[in-house]
């Protein structure tokens, strides 16, 4: 899950209006109950990544897939699947699979974290209102990391208040990337097989298989 949701390095002065804002935190508390409602979510995502000189640095779109802890994410050449225990990331153009322990990521953001209530732990958050994405009104709500070792320094989150639900996110990264995620065409509760979570070795003929 790194390469989809790696969250421009800056010490961030909190002061005493900087705190978790109760109005921020009852959007986000719907969200994260909506979603523990849920049995499955699935959909469409895009990535577009800016620069730090404000220039376009790659886009990406994929689909993905959520059962409880398990996740699984298709790009062009990648999949990244998780059974909640592991991880794997397949390369098709290397036909090549890293594996590694989902504990491992406990640091990091899976696709769990964004929709449930990982925020009142690591985060400072508030509202800043609502804003216009096409033709739909969100609320933007802007999150500081309170572990200012993180490798990013800010993230915005734009919900639907309507379906409870994330619809996109930009992320701000200490190397200066600026990272937007959109969800789109959102379906829930529609059967999904565990295996799809789970990487089949035999279905990958000469696969190189690398442990971290």
């Amino acid at each position: 899950m790194k390469h989809v949701l790696m969250l421009v390095a800056a010490v961030i002065t909190l002061t005493a209006s900087a705190q978790k804002d109760p109005k921020a935190k009852a959007i986000l508390d719907k969200v994260s109950a909506n979603f523990k409602s849920l049995k499955t979510v699935q959909g469409n995502y895009s990535l577009d990544v800016t620069n730090r000189a404000g220039k376009n640095a790659g886009k990406k779109s994929g689909k993905i897939f959520l059962k409880g802890q398990k996740y699984l994410i298709t790009e062009t050449s990648l999949q990244i699947m998780s059974d909640g225990k592991k991880i794997w990331r397949y390369d098709s153009d290397a036909n090549e699979v890293t594996v590694s322990s989902a504990a491992d990521a406990g640091d990091g953001i899976t696709p769990q974290k964004l929709f449930t209530n990982f925020y009142d732990k690591d985060f400072i958050y508030k509202l800043n209102g609502n804003v216009k994405q096409g033709t739909k009104t969100v609320a933007e709500i802007e999150m500081t990391p309170t572990d200012k070792r993180k490798n990013f320094f800010k993230v915005y989150l734009y919900v639907d208040e309507a379906q409870k639900m994330i619809v996109s996110s930009k992320i701000y990264e200490n190397s200066g990337n600026i990272y937007t995620y959109s969800m789109s065409g959102l379906k829930t509760n529609a059967p999904l097989d565990d295996n799809m979570f789970v990487f089949n070795k035999a279905k990958y003929p000469g696969v190189e298989e690398i442990e971290q």
